[in-house]
Protein backbone atom coordinates (compact mmCIF):
# COMPACT_ATOMS: atom_id res chain seq x y z
CA UNK A 1 0.00 0.00 0.00
CA UNK A 2 1.49 2.94 -1.14
CA UNK A 3 1.83 6.39 1.05
CA UNK A 4 -1.49 8.03 -0.38
CA UNK A 5 -3.60 5.02 -0.58
CA UNK A 6 -2.50 4.53 3.24
CA UNK A 7 -4.21 8.47 3.72
CA UNK A 8 -7.52 7.57 2.46
CA UNK A 9 -7.39 3.97 3.81
CA UNK A 10 -6.20 5.99 7.26
CA UNK A 11 -9.42 8.25 7.15
CA UNK A 12 -11.99 5.94 5.96
CA UNK A 13 -11.00 3.23 8.31
CA UNK A 14 -8.13 3.62 11.22
CA UNK A 15 -8.65 7.37 11.85
CA UNK A 16 -12.03 7.68 11.16
CA UNK A 17 -13.14 11.18 12.45
CA UNK A 18 -16.48 10.21 13.54
CA UNK A 19 -16.57 6.99 14.94
CA UNK A 20 -12.70 6.78 15.71
CA UNK A 21 -11.12 10.34 16.42
CA UNK A 22 -14.15 12.01 17.37
CA UNK A 23 -14.10 15.11 15.60
CA UNK A 24 -16.73 17.27 14.14
CA UNK A 25 -19.34 15.38 16.14
CA UNK A 26 -22.07 18.61 15.71
CA UNK A 27 -22.87 18.33 12.14
CA UNK A 28 -22.40 14.34 12.63
CA UNK A 29 -24.86 14.43 15.04
CA UNK A 30 -27.11 17.78 13.72
CA UNK A 31 -27.46 17.03 9.97
CA UNK A 32 -28.16 13.41 9.91
CA UNK A 33 -31.70 12.89 10.10
CA UNK A 34 -31.76 12.36 6.70
CA UNK A 35 -29.17 10.17 3.89
CA UNK A 36 -29.07 13.43 1.78
CA UNK A 37 -28.55 15.86 4.44
CA UNK A 38 -25.62 13.33 5.43
CA UNK A 39 -24.40 13.18 1.97
CA UNK A 40 -24.80 17.12 1.51
CA UNK A 41 -23.01 18.05 4.66
CA UNK A 42 -20.14 15.30 3.58
CA UNK A 43 -20.02 16.36 0.30
CA UNK A 44 -19.66 19.91 1.30
CA UNK A 45 -16.51 19.17 3.72
CA UNK A 46 -14.97 16.50 1.56
CA UNK A 47 -14.47 19.54 -0.84
CA UNK A 48 -13.12 21.81 1.52
CA UNK A 49 -10.86 19.54 2.90
CA UNK A 50 -9.22 18.88 0.21
CA UNK A 51 -8.81 22.54 -1.47
CA UNK A 52 -8.09 24.17 2.05
CA UNK A 53 -4.99 21.41 2.35
CA UNK A 54 -3.56 22.06 -1.12
CA UNK A 55 -3.53 25.69 -0.69
CA UNK A 56 -2.22 25.81 3.37
CA UNK A 57 0.48 22.91 1.75
CA UNK A 58 1.71 25.41 -0.76
CA UNK A 59 1.98 28.54 1.40
CA UNK A 60 3.13 26.94 4.84
CA UNK A 61 6.46 27.84 3.91
CA UNK A 62 5.69 31.74 4.02
CA UNK A 63 3.10 32.06 6.77
CA UNK A 64 4.81 33.42 10.24
CA UNK A 65 3.84 31.13 12.70
CA UNK A 66 2.55 33.82 14.83
CA UNK A 67 -0.16 33.84 12.65
CA UNK A 68 -0.34 30.32 11.54
CA UNK A 69 -4.17 29.42 12.63
CA UNK A 70 -5.54 32.58 11.66
CA UNK A 71 -4.71 31.99 8.25
CA UNK A 72 -5.63 29.11 8.41
CA UNK A 73 -9.00 30.14 9.55
CA UNK A 74 -9.19 32.82 6.44
CA UNK A 75 -7.96 30.23 3.62
CA UNK A 76 -10.36 27.55 4.90
CA UNK A 77 -13.02 30.25 5.56
CA UNK A 78 -12.36 31.74 1.86
CA UNK A 79 -13.26 27.98 0.59
CA UNK A 80 -16.48 27.39 2.78
CA UNK A 81 -17.97 30.80 1.32
CA UNK A 82 -17.42 29.40 -2.25
CA UNK A 83 -19.04 26.04 -1.67
CA UNK A 84 -21.82 27.65 0.28
CA UNK A 85 -22.52 30.28 -2.75
CA UNK A 86 -22.31 26.90 -4.87
CA UNK A 87 -24.68 25.51 -3.03
CA UNK A 88 -27.22 28.72 -2.46
CA UNK A 89 -27.56 28.61 -6.39
CA UNK A 90 -27.59 24.77 -7.40
CA UNK A 91 -28.41 22.93 -4.49
CA UNK A 92 -31.52 25.14 -2.40
CA UNK A 93 -33.07 22.35 -0.54
CA UNK A 94 -30.11 20.76 0.83
CA UNK A 95 -28.86 24.33 1.59
CA UNK A 96 -32.51 25.10 3.86
CA UNK A 97 -31.76 21.66 5.07
CA UNK A 98 -28.08 22.01 6.69
CA UNK A 99 -28.65 25.74 7.46
CA UNK A 100 -25.84 27.25 9.80
CA UNK A 101 -23.30 23.78 9.47
CA UNK A 102 -22.86 25.01 6.06
CA UNK A 103 -20.88 28.10 7.75
CA UNK A 104 -19.55 26.46 10.75
CA UNK A 105 -17.74 24.07 8.49
CA UNK A 106 -14.79 27.01 9.11
CA UNK A 107 -14.49 26.16 12.56
CA UNK A 108 -14.99 22.29 11.97
CA UNK A 109 -12.37 20.85 14.06
CA UNK A 110 -11.52 17.76 11.20
CA UNK A 111 -11.00 20.89 9.03
CA UNK A 112 -8.32 22.71 11.25
CA UNK A 113 -6.99 19.35 12.72
CA UNK A 114 -5.90 18.49 9.29
CA UNK A 115 -4.29 21.41 8.04
CA UNK A 116 -2.03 22.01 11.73
CA UNK A 117 -1.19 18.36 11.64
CA UNK A 118 -0.62 17.46 8.02
CA UNK A 119 -0.74 19.91 5.78
CA UNK A 120 1.15 22.39 6.99
CA UNK A 121 4.27 19.72 7.57
CA UNK A 122 3.66 17.74 4.05
CA UNK A 123 3.47 18.36 0.12
CA UNK A 124 0.20 19.48 -1.47
CA UNK A 125 -0.61 15.61 -3.43
CA UNK A 126 -0.08 14.14 0.33
CA UNK A 127 -2.74 16.53 1.73
CA UNK A 128 -4.87 16.18 -0.93
CA UNK A 129 -4.87 12.44 -0.17
CA UNK A 130 -5.13 13.40 3.37
CA UNK A 131 -8.13 15.32 2.67
CA UNK A 132 -9.41 12.98 0.59
CA UNK A 133 -9.23 9.81 3.17
CA UNK A 134 -10.37 12.32 5.96
CA UNK A 135 -13.24 13.61 4.25
CA UNK A 136 -14.80 10.51 3.06
CA UNK A 137 -14.38 9.27 6.31
CA UNK A 138 -16.20 11.51 7.78
CA UNK A 139 -18.87 11.19 4.86
CA UNK A 140 -18.88 7.69 5.74
CA UNK A 141 -19.70 8.09 9.44
CA UNK A 142 -22.42 10.75 9.25
CA UNK A 143 -24.31 8.49 6.46
CA UNK A 144 -24.06 5.50 8.65
CA UNK A 145 -25.61 7.35 11.60
CA UNK A 146 -28.20 9.13 8.75
CA UNK A 147 -29.12 5.40 7.63
CA UNK A 148 -30.47 4.13 11.00
CA UNK A 149 -31.85 7.15 11.81
CA UNK A 150 -34.15 8.09 8.52
CA UNK A 151 -34.71 4.17 7.90
CA UNK A 152 -36.30 3.33 11.44
CA UNK A 153 -36.96 6.74 12.69
CA UNK A 154 -38.87 7.92 9.29
CA UNK A 155 -39.15 4.70 7.18
CA UNK A 156 -37.36 6.20 4.13
CA UNK A 157 -34.08 6.64 2.50
CA UNK A 158 -33.08 9.29 0.67
CA UNK A 159 -36.96 10.67 0.84
CA UNK A 160 -37.70 7.34 -0.32
CA UNK A 161 -40.62 4.99 1.42
CA UNK A 162 -38.66 1.85 2.24
CA UNK A 163 -40.61 0.61 5.61
CA UNK A 164 -43.72 -1.37 4.81
CA UNK A 165 -47.32 0.98 5.01
CA UNK A 166 -47.54 -0.86 8.51
CA UNK A 167 -43.90 0.13 10.23
CA UNK A 168 -44.48 2.67 12.75
CA UNK A 169 -41.73 4.89 12.70
CA UNK A 170 -39.81 5.73 15.68
CA UNK A 171 -39.94 9.42 15.87
CA UNK A 172 -37.23 9.62 18.79
CA UNK A 173 -34.31 8.56 16.23
CA UNK A 174 -35.40 11.72 13.80
CA UNK A 175 -34.71 13.99 17.20
CA UNK A 176 -31.72 15.20 18.88
CA UNK A 177 -31.66 12.05 21.94
CA UNK A 178 -31.76 10.14 18.29
CA UNK A 179 -28.40 11.30 17.18
CA UNK A 180 -26.84 10.48 20.57
CA UNK A 181 -28.28 6.86 20.56
CA UNK A 182 -27.42 5.57 17.06
CA UNK A 183 -23.82 6.92 17.40
CA UNK A 184 -23.69 5.02 21.19
CA UNK A 185 -24.67 1.73 19.44
CA UNK A 186 -22.53 1.74 16.68
CA UNK A 187 -19.97 2.62 18.82
CA UNK A 188 -20.91 -0.12 21.48
CA UNK A 189 -20.88 -2.12 18.28
CA UNK A 190 -17.38 -1.47 16.90
CA UNK A 191 -16.00 -1.88 21.04
CA UNK A 192 -17.57 -4.91 21.16
CA UNK A 193 -15.56 -6.00 18.20
CA UNK A 194 -12.44 -4.99 19.75
CA UNK A 195 -12.21 -1.92 17.69
CA UNK A 196 -10.73 0.47 19.54
CA UNK A 197 -11.81 4.63 19.51
CA UNK A 198 -9.35 7.35 19.90
CA UNK A 199 -10.96 7.80 23.60
CA UNK A 200 -10.26 4.16 24.26
CA UNK A 201 -6.67 4.65 22.97
CA UNK A 202 -6.10 7.67 25.58
CA UNK A 203 -7.87 5.43 28.71
CA UNK A 204 -5.53 2.40 28.31
CA UNK A 205 -2.40 3.65 26.78
CA UNK A 206 -1.93 7.39 28.55
CA UNK A 207 -1.33 10.06 27.03
CA UNK A 208 2.00 9.96 25.41
CA UNK A 209 4.00 12.21 28.09
CA UNK A 210 1.59 15.35 27.04
CA UNK A 211 -0.52 14.59 30.48
CA UNK A 212 -1.13 18.51 31.02
CA UNK A 213 -3.17 18.57 27.99
CA UNK A 214 -5.01 15.29 27.84
CA UNK A 215 -7.69 14.67 30.53
CA UNK A 216 -8.59 11.13 29.87
CA UNK A 217 -5.36 9.94 30.64
CA UNK A 218 -4.21 8.78 34.63
CA UNK A 219 -1.51 9.76 36.74
CA UNK A 220 -0.69 6.04 36.66
CA UNK A 221 -0.70 5.50 32.97
CA UNK A 222 1.96 8.17 32.70
CA UNK A 223 4.36 7.36 35.36
CA UNK A 224 4.16 3.64 33.75
CA UNK A 225 5.19 5.45 30.12
CA UNK A 226 7.72 7.39 31.94
CA UNK A 227 9.32 3.76 33.82
CA UNK A 228 8.95 2.30 30.60
CA UNK A 229 10.87 5.45 28.73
Amino acid sequence: MNNYTERIYNGIVKENPVFIMMLGMCPALAVTTSVTNAIGMGASTIAVLVISNIVISLVRNIIPDEVRLPAFIVIVASFVTIVQLVMQAYFVAINDALGVYIPLIVVNCIILGRAEAYASKNGPVESAMDGIGMGLGFTVGIIAIAFFRELFGAGTLCGIQIMPSFYKPIDLLVKAPGAFLILGLIVMFMNAMSIQTRANDLVDGGCDGSCATCAAATKENCDKKEAKA
